[in-house]
């Protein structure tokens, strides 16, 4: 596997190599990892990469958190029109 171009969060397009990195140097959780390298806060919300990226966390000795606020999905990104925002009736 080649760890300088394997992306694992598409979105923010964030590398394994990067979140390994992370991993290494701080000792991070997986809530951790999104904060400190953005992998799961794109617009799919972590749904492609969240789970990968929880494994890496616990394959690489990560710490398990138990009292850790649990990451969440977001809804996707849809696009609304400034009437919308504004309050334009139709």
């Amino acid at each position: 596997m080649n760890e300088e171009s394997t992306v694992v969060c598409r979105c923010e397009e964030i590398t394994l190599k990067e979140i390994q990195g992370t991993i290494e140097k701080f000792n991070c959780s997986s809530r951790e990892v999104k904060l400190r390298t953005r992998a799961g806060m794109g617009s799919c919300g972590g749904r492609t990469c969240r789970s990968t990226i929880d494994r890496l966390v616990e394959q690489m000795g990560g710490p398990v958190i138990s009292n850790e606020v649990p990451l969440s999905y977001r809804p996707p990104v849809r696009p609304v029109s400034f009437g919308i925002l504004g309050g334009a009736k139709e």
